[in-house]
């Protein structure tokens, strides 16, 4: 079986990739064009990917190619009709990274709520040597305890984030994007009522037809001023103009991003003007990427491959 990681850069050097070799042939790419995934996988029988485009242009010389493996939960990157068509199987990931993702959530939360740029900056600025008072509080924080938390998206990071949240003595609520999801331990509410009543805001749902663009002009303006937003689900989610508006404005407190509508970062995202970190803060990306939540990943990749293989490599999930 020959098998070929085609972005194997997004996984990061330190992850050992070794045990791919007990399946079969393994060819190994840190970073790979559409033009190149082309001519890279016409020998393969199974790919592995991030965020490489799969459709009929990228695998039209790929002729041996059975299993497509999504290095990640989102699938947005498959044309899944083209490879039912095919008879090509994939596979993702779930589960991976919700520890991961939760943990992130709070040190981006913390950062922001207690003010924590404006107090290390000056500490390191010397305005605290030999000050007349051992404390300086300027600068005022608020205790997390007694606060609302809505949560947009309540899966299984969504709720590891409503379950520590309520250790910290918040009032969990959240809204269901689909109107499905129910869950009686927290208290389900309408989109206005969540924006409206929350402190804190923060999402994990992924990207639909719902969801895109949900928060704009009209959410931000329906929180509170003194409300911190945190997005760490989808970048398209969030209209990046009207949170860029909202924070320039003081229609809210501040923000923590995760994702971004393109990713990298492009040059004329509106949030990229806005350099107080008090108000303001973005991680590249980062949330799942604990290095135990990427062995943990690649490890369910090579089940899932040594499992389909197994099987004869027949099978085709639609």
């Amino acid at each position: 079986m020959n098998i070929v990681l085609l972005d194997a850069d997004t996984i990061g050097k330190d992850i050992d990739l070794t045990i791919f070799n007990k399946l079969g042939n393994v060819t190994i790419y840190g970073y790979s064009t559409p033009e190149e995934m082309r001519e890279r996988i016409t020998e393969a029988d199974v790919i592995i990917l991030n965020k490489m485009q799969v459709n009929d242009y990228t695998l039209e010389k790929a002729d041996r190619l059975k299993l497509v493996c999504v290095t990640a939960t989102g699938t947005n990157n498959l044309d899944k009709d083209y490879l039912k068509k095919r008879g090509i199987s994939w596979r993702n990931v779930a589960g991976y990274s919700t520890e991961s993702v939760a943990q992130h959530t709070f040190a981006m939360l913390f950062y922001l709520l207690e003010k924590l740029p404006y107090y290390d900056d000056y500490v390191k600025s010397e305005s605290y040597v030999d000050n007349t008072t051992f404390t300086h509080f300027t600068n005022v924080f608020h205790e997390l305890s007694g606060m609302t938390w809505g949560i947009i998206g309540l899966g299984a990071i969504g709720q590891r984030v409503a379950r520590i949240a309520t250790e910290f003595g918040c009032h969990v609520i959240y809204y269901s994007t689909t109107g499905k999801n129910s869950q009686p331990d927290y208290e389900r509410v309408s989109f206005h009522t969540l924006l409206e009543q929350s402190d804190i805001i923060s999402v994990h749902a992924p990207l639909t037809e719902d969801t895109r663009g949900l928060m704009d002009a009209g959410a931000f303006s329906r929180m509170k001023k003194s409300a911190i937003f945190l997005n760490l689900g989808r970048g398209p989610i969030v209209a990046e103009q009207d949170l860029a508006d909202a924070l320039n404005n003081g229609h809210i407190l501040a923000a923590g991003l995760d994702v971004l509508c393109t990713e990298p970062m492009s040059g004329d995202n509106p949030l990229k003007n806005i350099k107080d970190s008090n108000r303001l803060l973005i991680t590249p990306h980062i949330a799942w990427a604990s290095v135990e939540a990427r062995n943990r990943l690649m490890n369910i990749i090579w089940r899932q491959i040594d499992e389909f293989s197994k099987r004869g490599g027949t099978e085709c999930k639609d």
